[in-house]
């Protein structure tokens, strides 16, 4: 599971907020059949980017250019 390297209650719950967030976002670009596997993709992104971000509108940020730069499937 992509956020339990998360063992902090705040960092979890800014990551799981940043989630929905960039979620919102880009959403509507992927495919029907592809979703599962862009949010998946997107809560990994979101984990990485978790303890250096300064809020959670900034993992958004952060975890939606990551997102973007890669092709999606």
């Amino acid at each position: 599971m992509p956020f339990s390297s998360l063992t902090d209650p705040n960092d979890l719950a800014r990551a799981q907020a940043a989630l929905e967030i960039a979620w919102r976002e880009v959403e509507a670009e992927m495919r029907e059949e592809d979703r599962d596997e862009c949010r998946i993709r997107l809560r990994y992104i979101i984990s990485s980017f978790a303890l250096v971000a300064v809020d959670e509108n900034d993992l958004a940020r952060r975890a939606i250019e990551r997102f973007r730069k890669r092709p999606t499937l």
